[in-house]
Formats: C-alpha cells, structure tokens, sequence
C-alpha cells in the first residue's frame, strides 16, 4: 500500500519481527503519522465548506489505513511467532490506542461541528413543530382559549434567529394564524348564539311565571267577588222573605240587616286581605324565581371554569408524555449507536445508520422504543 493512502509504510518483513518485539520498535513509523498529523493541524480547514469538512474525514481515514496495515503485520508476525506473542500484542494494542487517540483527535473538530449543527437544526424544527401544535386540541376549545393562543403565536417573532427556517416558520406560523382565526370566529359566534338562547329561555320562563302569578291573583279576586256577591244576593233574598213574612217584626229586621250590612263589610275586608296576601305570595315566587335563575347562571359559569382547567391539565399531560417519549427515544437509539460503534464503526457512520433503521428504510429491521 502506498504512502499516498497511508500515512506510514509498514516495516519490511525481514526486520517486521524484530521491530514489532522490540519495545517501542514502531515509534519511528508512528513519528511518521505524528508528523503528518502535526502538518495537518497547523494549517486546519475550513469547516463550514465541504472540502474543509472531507479534509477532516480524509486525513482521519488515512491515519485508519495506517493502523489498519500495521495492525495486519503485527497479526501475521503474532502468527508466525508464538513465542513471543505478548510483546507483539503489547505493541500491537499501543500502537492501536495511540492511533486511535489521533484519529480522534484529528477528527473531534469534524465530529464537534456536525453535532453543532444538529443541534441547530433540531432546534428549529423543534421550534417549528411547536408553532404548528399551537393549532391543535384535544377537544373543542372555548372561543377565550383560542383567543389566548393567538396572543401567543403572534408573540413568535420572526427574526434572523431562524436562520434558513425563516421561511418555513413563517409559513407555519401564517397557517396556524388562520386555523386558529377561523376556530376563533366560529366559536364565538357559537358561544354568542347559545348565550342567546339561554337568555331567551330566562325571558321565557320569568314571562310565564308573571303570567301563573297574575292568573293566581286574578282567580283569587274573582273567586273572593262572586263569594262577595252570592253573600249579598243570599242576604238581600233573605231579607226580602223575612219582611214579607211579618211587617210587624220590622225593628227586628231592621236590626238583623244592620248587623247583615256590618258582617258584609268586613267580609269584604278579609277578600281585600285575601288579595293582597296572593299578591305579595306572588311577589315572593318571582323574587325566588329570579334568584334560582341566578344561581343556575353560577352553577354554569363555576361548569365552564372547571372545564377549561380540565383541559388545560390534559393539554400540560400530553405535552410531558410526548417529551417523554422523545426523550426515551433518544435514549434507546444512542444505545444503538454506542452498540454499533463497540464494532469498531465511527461514531458518524453508526449514527447513519441507526436513523435509516428508526425511519424503517431497512427492510425486515427495527428499533423497539
């Protein structure tokens, strides 16, 4: 293998055995690495351009080459010489620890940029998603709680902060204005028509009271009148036989209708009475009246209240079971990926493949979360 697509040549194989069981025998061929890695870092590339970030990977690559082809002589001297297999791995797993330490060292700037980038990333599109669930019930909410969450959404400012989302968040932001505006109008016009309905079934049911009140009091002077009147009719037929009977005994009658005349008006008096003890019975039942339809209007109001709480502790329940799960989630793929990486596979190319087996675009693959 060539220098070109390594960093360091492997020793020949007439001195491979004495190299590999001398202490520290591959330093020289490390020091080659050593010096091309230090090359390397005094002039580091550009990480926010493409070729910038493939030097990182490349010269990663070639430092893997070179542990790679020392690893495979060591293995075949280890082979061949059994005696003294100790000092061989001893050297072997130095060398590889060394190696490894300056692949990893070389590509942490590479491995910190992408997950920077990541992280950006996911921020907005967490941030997006947010924007989007803003627009979304459990169940239909009153026209005061969508009212609330447009104050909120249009709080979003949209800013250079977004970055290259801008647009996108703009236009989830401008979609979930007019769901919710939409939402908005139709249940406050909803709410204004049943507030009107109840309002005319109030009217209603105090108009028919007044109606039962009067028709109470009207029958009660009616009733009372006619007694009244047959009274008088019974008293004046009774006087009219009893001065037919005897005009001697007309001093007595006299008496007796005085004392008839004196028992009508204060009949009357107790019908007046009578009267105005319906009337203020009357007064009393609407006085009820109206104060059960009040308490009815507390009761529905104190319902509503406990509704809107209800909901609100549901909306608090599903947002902390989604982040949950996010976070289980998270959990169950970066074990995947440090199982992965155990194999010897970097870390980039792990997590590749844990995201293409969690988006099930392996056939016959997946992760149990």
């Amino acid at each position: 293998m060539s220098a070109e697509t390594q960093l360091a040549v492997v020793p020949p194989k007439e001195t491979a055995l004495a190299v590999f069981s001398a202490a520290n025998g591959l330093e020289p061929w490390l020091q080659q690495v050593r010096v091309k890695v230090d090359e390397f870092q005094k002039i580091l590339p550009d990480l926010k351009t493409r070729k910038g970030r493939e030097a990182y990977a490349s010269m990663a690559h070639q430092i893997a080459k070179s542990k790679n082809a020392l690893e495979a002589v060591g293995k075949e001297i280890s082979a061949q010489q059994k005696e003294i297999p100790k000092k061989i791995d001893a050297e072997r797993k130095r060398v590889w620890d060394i190696l490894e330490s300056w692949q990893k060292e070389v590509r942490k700037p590479l491995d910190d940029w992408q997950a920077a980038e990541d992280a950006r990333v996911d921020k907005h599109n967490d941030g997006i998603q947010r924007i989007k669930d803003m627009a979304l019930f459990s169940t239909t909410p009153p026209a005061s709680e969508v009212a609330r969450v447009i104050a909120d959404l249009e709080a979003i400012a949209l800013d250079d902060a977004w970055e290259e989302f801008l647009s996108d968040a703009a236009q989830a932001k401008d979609q979930a204005l007019t769901k919710l505006r939409a939402m908005l109008a139709e249940r406050t016009q909803y709410e204004a028509e049943q507030a009107e309905l109840v309002r005319l079934r109030a009217e209603a049911e105090a108009q028919a009271q007044r109606d039962r009140e009067a028709e109470i009091a009207r029958e009660a002077e009616e009733r009372t009148r006619r007694e009244a009147e047959e009274r008088a009719q019974a008293e004046r037929d009774a006087a009219t036989k009893r001065e037919a009977e005897a005009k001697a005994a007309a001093d007595r009658r006299e008496l007796e209708l005085k004392l008839q005349a004196e028992q009508s008006e204060r009949a009357a008096a107790q019908a007046k009475a009578d009267l105005l003890a319906a009337e203020q019975r009357a007064e009393q039942e609407r006085i009820d009246s109206e104060r059960r339809q009040a308490e009815a209007a507390e009761r529905a109001r104190l319902a509503e209240v406990a509704r809107q709480q209800s909901e609100a502790d549901e909306a608090a329940r599903q947002q902390a079971a989604r982040e949950a799960d996010k976070a289980h989630q998270i959990k169950i793929m970066s074990a995947a990926k440090e199982a992965l990486m155990s194999m010897n596979i970097t870390e980039e190319l792990a997590k590749a493949i844990v995201l293409k087996i969690a988006r099930r675009e392996v056939p016959n693959i997946t992760i149990n979360f």
